[in-house]
């Protein structure tokens, strides 16, 4: 009994941190402030990206992410991806993916992202009923962990970690001044943005959407996996 009172106190300090993430200085060189992009880095939030006003992308030269930050609350996002089709290799799927709002920073070490509501991506897939789509994309986004390391080569690199602790793929500061436009909304929309938590989701376009109840039931799971791995 004494022992699994002791799993448990110890459980109960190690999760928080583990929630947290290391948010000292040295694993945050700069803040979040600027603009963020993957790989060749050709994928940049702005002007250059997406229109919202008539719901049109001007395509990169390569797939990639970009996430903008203000020091003032305010977020954008810019996703070109493509996702392949394990029984059809000629069926692959392109998503453009923008998104803009407010961004909150917990204490637990997460952050969240609410979108304004205008919000949207293009899907074409050559093997769908319908083809080449364009639909309203406002989901709240949750990532559990957000760190800021300094590459001796390339400067500041961000790292964000989804709902479910999986990594994005890390992304270089293009610039210090975010790259956005501008922090309000963009067009009229019929359809508000989700902005509770009960809707948070991964941030890859077309996952599904996790209840409360769901979240809860994660957390659990993790919890108990943190207990088997310590009586081992």
């Amino acid at each position: 009994m004494m022992l699994f009172l002791s799993l448990i106190s110890l459980l109960a300090a190690v999760v928080p941190a583990l929630a947290q993430g290391d948010l000292t200085a040295a694993h945050n060189t700069s803040g979040l402030e600027g603009t963020w992009s993957t790989g060749s880095r050709n994928v940049v939030t702005g002007s250059g990206f997406a229109n919202p006003k008539n719901r049109t992308f001007t395509y990169p030269k390569t797939t990639g992410m970009s996430f903008s930050f203000t020091d003032t609350g305010f977020f954008e996002v810019a996703r070109y991806r493509f996702t392949g089709n394990g029984t059809d290799p000629h069926c692959i799927t392109g998503v453009m993916n923008w998104s803009h709002g407010k961004y909150v920073l917990v204490d637990n070490g997460s952050m969240i992202l609410h979108p304004f509501g205008d919000g949207f991506q293009q899907i074409q897939d050559p093997c769908a009923a319908e083809s080449n789509f364009i639909e309203d994309y406002n989901n709240t986004e949750l990532y559990v962990q957000w760190r800021v390391f300094e590459d001796l080569i390339d400067g500041p690199k961000l790292h964000l970690f989804q709902f479910d602790g999986a990594p994005l793929p890390p992304q270089f500061q293009v610039s210090t001044t975010p790259n956005m436009l501008p922090t309000q909304p963009l067009r009229n929309v019929t359809t508000a943005a989700s902005l509770t938590a009960q809707n948070l989701i991964a941030t890859n376009a077309g996952e599904r959407v996790w209840s409360s109840v769901e979240i809860v039931s994660l957390v659990t799971s993790l919890a108990t996996v943190g207990i088997a791995t310590l009586l081992l």
